[in-house]
């Protein structure tokens, strides 16, 4: 399914996940669940004007209280061996939650979203005096803002009424909303629900707001893009990145699809146009591509436009391609044409001549600049994942994560470009875990085309022996499991308790070329299907710690999908299964699900005009064969694989008789996401390894 998420990938030698106590002395253990949800995590590095500090987001859990709180904290870069020090919630009764840290333009202030005040609002940090004042104070919450880099205007993405004449009308009317006894929705175009909210009829509209000489927001905020029947941001997965200030702060352009009846088959995001201060209508500047056009970010002397398109419309996991658009002439080039990655997002180096993105590439997520004069590209990290960056001349700053490492900042000088570790985060809460080994191999997959994959050991491995197997299928299904840290599906977790570890980069995975993303579309049940068989031959003939004959298959999404294929189509090959919010049955999906042009281009159009396609790869029709013991979960807020979805499959299993668990979460979307339910689940899913394995 879509990536929500990114799963980031490794590269083409063996990698050790090191990290043992630092008392030689200690007891060493293996990772655990427990360990992972309560792990610190970082996010959003900004790096001031200067280059000389870095700030950042980090997330720590409340177990009790059962969610994440993030906080802002700065480390200065200057100075050898900083320490990180805390910016937000110092002993306050309550500073909320603190995110999207912004610099201001001198450099001595940063800007972001905080709940404090009990809804989402813009805040303005002093560096030198750490106090905090309160920049916009409106009756609706903020969803994501920027700057402008003139610091005098603020734009931001609202969510409300787009016939409402005010923001108050909106929050009126959710309040009168809330006190009618009747609970009917009706509703005249799809999307009915997205993702994991039901439609009530509000749009993210982008405002903008002039600030003052102390940096206060006027309350008389003026639309940009609210004559348009679009999202700004985009939903669910939008941000402050579909929307960008010229230099000189006079207009700004946003990216954003309009909705109407085609809104749940239509992948046609243009660019538009509009001024900062409102006052005219948004001009489109894309109209001629009808695919998906995002991310635009203006050269420092504001004459370039750098953005990414998709060619094909329909097609989510197309490439994202760097155009550059002269502002004066409206000519468009592509950037590196020949490139054959697909672009995250972009970042202009300050004199103009560099930009900077990061991609999947061969089993890794890497920092590219690629040289604006002539397209030339050059990776600027290695092994490992990268999360997030800025560049601020010289200086860059990363958060770069691995399979034994959750994500640490990293910085150099692009002079150099010698990475250099700045944090360590969760040091002393994992100081006596010991990982599990990795390394990544290929073989040849499908077609005889060559396939990478990973392995992981348990983490005491020992010489001589075997060990069973998890084996993990990644979702997407245009994704890619391999060199990063996550937070929901961690092959650590597993090597944890004691189980190897195996993971494979199957044909319409990213990272190896647009022609191989492509080759899964169609075919889902086919080359995916040979790849994962011959991957597993591939791993049980290299390394012969690997014990095949006791492997449980575990998959969500499109690895659930996979999981119900493999049940009716390798029914041989494990012991167990684990499905998450798999497809079960491709008409029913194809009628219930909410972005249908995903489905309609995975199986080649829709299901009333290509029923045999649709049909092709159907798991229900192989239920006969069903014989594998299946713990199948599910959360029943996911509107993109729903939870009908699950019911069935347990349904069947209960039917033909075979050993099988459901366990379904109310409050979940796509993924399991609050710590107790990640608590949960995973207990749940290794009791089904330990029962089916452990024998």
């Amino acid at each position: 399914m879509k990536i929500r998420n990114i799963l980031l990938a490794s590269a083409i030698s063996l990698m050790c996940g090191a990290s043992i106590s630092a008392n030689a002395n200690a007891e060493v253990r293996g990772f655990t669940v427990e360990d992972m949800v309560k792990m610190d995590r970082i996010a959003s590095p900004v790096v001031s004007p200067d280059g000389k500090h870095v700030v950042y987001a980090q997330r720590t859990t409340d177990l009790e209280k059962n969610r994440g709180r993030w906080d802002l904290w700065m480390l200065d870069l200057s100075t050898a061996n900083a320490t990180p020090k805390k910016l937000t919630n110092l002993g306050s009764a309550n500073e909320g939650n603190n995110s999207g840290p912004q610099w201001s333009a001198k450099g001595d202030a940063i800007y972001f979203i905080s709940s404090r005040s009990g809804s989402g609002q813009v805040w303005r940090l002093s560096i030198a005096s750490g106090e905090a004042q309160k920049v916009t104070d409106l009756p609706l919450d903020i969803e994501s803002f920027k700057v402008s880099p003139t610091e005098n205007r603020i734009a931001m993405a609202i969510e409300v009424f787009r016939d409402c004449p005010d923001l108050t009308c909106t929050k009126d009317r959710l309040e009168g909303k809330a006190k009618t006894k009747a609970t009917g929705r009706i509703h005249d175009k799809l999307f009915i629900r997205h993702w994991d909210t039901w439609a009530d009829g509000r749009r993210n509209v982008l405002y903008s707001s002039a600030l003052d000489a102390n940096h206060v927001a006027s309350n008389n905020v003026v639309s940009l893009s609210g004559s348009l029947e679009a999202d700004v941001h985009s939903k669910p997965d939008g941000d402050q990145e579909d929307y960008s200030f010229t230099p000189d702060g006079q207009r700004m352009v946003f990216s954003a699809r309009i909705a109407g009846k085609t809104e749940a088959w239509s992948t046609n995001f243009d660019l538009y146009e509009v001024p900062a201060a409102g006052g005219a209508a948004p001009k489109n500047l894309t109209a001629e591509n009808k695919a998906w056009d995002a991310k635009p970010v203006f050269s420092p002397d504001g004459n370039t436009l750098a953005y990414l398109a998709m060619k094909r419309p329909g097609f989510e996991a197309d490439r994202f391609q760097i155009m550059l658009m002269d502002v004066k002439s409206g000519k468009k080039r592509a950037l590196a044409d020949k490139w054959d990655r697909s672009a995250t997002n972009l970042t202009w180096s300050e004199d103009g001549k560099t930009l900077y993105t990061y991609a999947f590439d061969i089993g890794q997520m890497r920092l590219f600049a690629i040289d604006v004069a002539s397209g030339a590209v050059s990776a600027l990290t290695d092994k490992g994942s990268v999360a997030g960056y800025d560049v601020r001349g010289k200086t860059a700053v990363i958060a770069k994560a691995d399979l034994a490492s959750a994500a640490q900042l990293y910085t150099t000088d692009l002079g150099k470009v010698q990475w250099k570790q700045i944090t360590d985060i969760n040091k002393q809460a994992l100081a006596d875990v010991r990982f599990g080994e990795y390394e990544q191999f290929s073989y040849a997959g499908a077609k005889g085309e060559k396939v990478y994959g990973y392995v992981m050991k348990p983490w005491n491995a020992k010489a001589g022996e075997k060990y069973p197997i998890a084996f993990i299928v990644h979702g997407g299904p245009q994704g890619s499991m391999a060199n990063n840290w996550s937070f929901r599906w961690n092959p650590q977790v597993y090597a944890g308790a004691g189980y190897a570890v195996v993971f494979i980069d199957f044909h319409g995975s990213l990272g190896y070329g647009q022609a191989f993303t492509d080759s899964i579309s169609q075919d889902w049940g086919g080359k995916p299907l040979a790849d994962l068989k011959l991957g597993m031959a591939a791993a049980a003939k290299q390394f012969t710690w690997l014990d095949s004959s006791k492997a449980c298959a575990m998959g969500a999404s499109y690895g659930g999908f996979m999981m119900n294929w493999i049940a009716g189509n390798w029914n041989d090959g494990f012991k167990c299964i684990v499905n998450h919010a798999g497809i079960f049955d491709s008409r029913s999906m194809y009628y219930t699900t909410e972005e249908l042009w995903f489905t309609e281009w995975e199986n080649g159009g829709p299901y009333f005009d290509a029923p045999a396609k649709h049909e092709k790869f159907n798991p229900s029709a192989h239920v006969l064969k069903w014989k594998t013991p299946m713990l199948v979960t599910q959360g029943e807020m996911d509107f993109r694989v729903p939870s009908a979805q699950s019911f069935g499959a347990f349904t069947a299993l209960q039917r033909r008789g075979i050993d099988s668990q459901l366990l379904t979460f109310p409050d979940e979307n796509h993924h399991i996401l609050k710590p107790a339910n990640s608590l949960l689940w995973h207990h749940t899913v290794l009791n089904w390894l330990n029962k089916h394995l452990q024998k």
